[in-house]
Protein backbone atom coordinates (compact mmCIF):
# COMPACT_ATOMS: atom_id res chain seq x y z
CA UNK A 1 0.00 0.00 0.00
CA UNK A 2 1.13 3.51 -0.66
CA UNK A 3 0.44 6.63 1.34
CA UNK A 4 -1.81 7.71 -1.53
CA UNK A 5 -3.99 4.61 -0.98
CA UNK A 6 -4.34 5.61 2.68
CA UNK A 7 -5.29 9.18 1.79
CA UNK A 8 -8.15 7.96 -0.40
CA UNK A 9 -9.47 5.57 2.24
CA UNK A 10 -8.89 7.49 5.49
CA UNK A 11 -9.42 11.05 6.63
CA UNK A 12 -8.34 12.75 9.84
CA UNK A 13 -9.46 16.03 11.30
CA UNK A 14 -9.12 17.88 14.59
CA UNK A 15 -12.12 17.76 16.94
CA UNK A 16 -13.39 21.07 18.33
CA UNK A 17 -15.44 19.47 21.12
CA UNK A 18 -14.36 17.99 24.44
CA UNK A 19 -13.87 14.22 24.46
CA UNK A 20 -14.54 12.33 27.69
CA UNK A 21 -13.52 8.67 28.17
CA UNK A 22 -14.94 6.83 31.16
CA UNK A 23 -15.58 3.45 32.73
CA UNK A 24 -18.84 3.56 34.71
CA UNK A 25 -18.53 6.88 36.53
CA UNK A 26 -14.70 6.90 36.54
CA UNK A 27 -13.10 9.47 34.25
CA UNK A 28 -10.02 8.09 32.49
CA UNK A 29 -9.44 10.77 29.85
CA UNK A 30 -10.51 14.33 29.10
CA UNK A 31 -9.32 16.09 25.95
CA UNK A 32 -9.93 19.18 23.86
CA UNK A 33 -7.18 18.04 21.45
CA UNK A 34 -8.62 14.85 19.97
CA UNK A 35 -8.36 13.85 16.32
CA UNK A 36 -11.16 12.08 14.45
CA UNK A 37 -10.13 9.31 12.07
CA UNK A 38 -12.70 8.13 9.54
CA UNK A 39 -11.86 4.99 7.59
CA UNK A 40 -14.06 3.52 4.88
CA UNK A 41 -15.79 0.40 6.21
CA UNK A 42 -15.18 1.16 9.92
CA UNK A 43 -16.72 3.26 12.68
CA UNK A 44 -15.08 6.68 13.13
CA UNK A 45 -12.50 6.69 15.95
CA UNK A 46 -11.39 9.45 18.28
CA UNK A 47 -7.66 9.51 19.03
CA UNK A 48 -6.54 11.37 22.17
CA UNK A 49 -3.08 12.63 23.13
CA UNK A 50 -1.51 10.35 25.75
CA UNK A 51 -1.04 13.34 28.02
CA UNK A 52 -4.83 13.73 28.26
CA UNK A 53 -5.25 10.20 29.68
CA UNK A 54 -5.05 9.59 33.44
CA UNK A 55 -1.68 8.34 34.64
CA UNK A 56 -1.47 4.61 35.26
CA UNK A 57 -4.58 3.70 33.25
CA UNK A 58 -2.75 2.35 30.20
CA UNK A 59 -0.66 -0.80 30.66
CA UNK A 60 1.39 -1.93 27.67
CA UNK A 61 0.13 -5.14 26.05
CA UNK A 62 2.14 -7.61 24.00
CA UNK A 63 -0.45 -7.30 21.21
CA UNK A 64 0.75 -5.66 18.00
CA UNK A 65 -1.07 -5.42 14.68
CA UNK A 66 -0.34 -4.04 11.24
CA UNK A 67 -2.74 -2.03 9.10
CA UNK A 68 -1.66 -1.44 5.50
CA UNK A 69 -3.35 1.99 5.61
CA UNK A 70 -2.15 3.25 9.00
CA UNK A 71 0.96 1.26 9.95
CA UNK A 72 1.92 -0.70 13.07
CA UNK A 73 -0.29 -0.46 16.16
CA UNK A 74 0.57 -1.27 19.75
CA UNK A 75 -2.15 -2.13 22.24
CA UNK A 76 -2.80 -1.30 25.87
CA UNK A 77 -4.82 -2.87 28.62
CA UNK A 78 -6.93 -0.30 30.44
CA UNK A 79 -6.87 -0.73 34.20
CA UNK A 80 -9.09 1.12 36.62
CA UNK A 81 -9.98 0.31 40.22
CA UNK A 82 -8.31 -3.09 39.91
CA UNK A 83 -10.34 -4.05 36.81
CA UNK A 84 -8.38 -4.84 33.64
CA UNK A 85 -9.88 -4.39 30.17
CA UNK A 86 -7.69 -6.40 27.81
CA UNK A 87 -6.38 -4.70 24.65
CA UNK A 88 -8.98 -1.95 25.06
CA UNK A 89 -6.83 0.83 23.57
CA UNK A 90 -4.25 1.19 20.82
CA UNK A 91 -1.85 3.67 19.33
CA UNK A 92 0.19 4.18 16.18
CA UNK A 93 3.53 5.57 17.33
CA UNK A 94 4.81 6.07 13.78
CA UNK A 95 1.84 5.88 11.40
CA UNK A 96 2.03 6.39 7.66
CA UNK A 97 2.47 10.04 6.68
CA UNK A 98 -1.10 10.35 5.40
CA UNK A 99 -2.42 9.72 8.94
CA UNK A 100 0.33 11.52 10.84
CA UNK A 101 -2.35 13.32 12.88
CA UNK A 102 -2.82 10.17 14.99
CA UNK A 103 0.86 9.67 15.81
CA UNK A 104 1.24 8.85 19.49
CA UNK A 105 -2.47 9.29 20.16
CA UNK A 106 -4.67 6.62 21.72
CA UNK A 107 -8.05 5.24 20.63
CA UNK A 108 -10.33 3.16 22.86
CA UNK A 109 -12.69 0.29 22.08
CA UNK A 110 -14.29 -1.94 24.71
CA UNK A 111 -17.95 -2.44 25.66
CA UNK A 112 -17.29 -1.14 29.19
CA UNK A 113 -15.55 2.04 28.01
CA UNK A 114 -17.55 5.09 26.95
CA UNK A 115 -16.11 7.66 24.58
CA UNK A 116 -18.30 10.78 24.43
CA UNK A 117 -18.07 14.17 22.76
CA UNK A 118 -19.43 17.22 24.58
CA UNK A 119 -19.86 20.81 23.55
Amino acid sequence: MTDNDSAQRITTEPVATTVIVSVDTRLIAHSRRAALLTERGYRPRLYLPRGDIAAGVLIDSDTRTHCPYKGDARYFHVTIDGQRYTDAAWSYDEPLASVAAIAGRVAFDHPAIRVDQRG
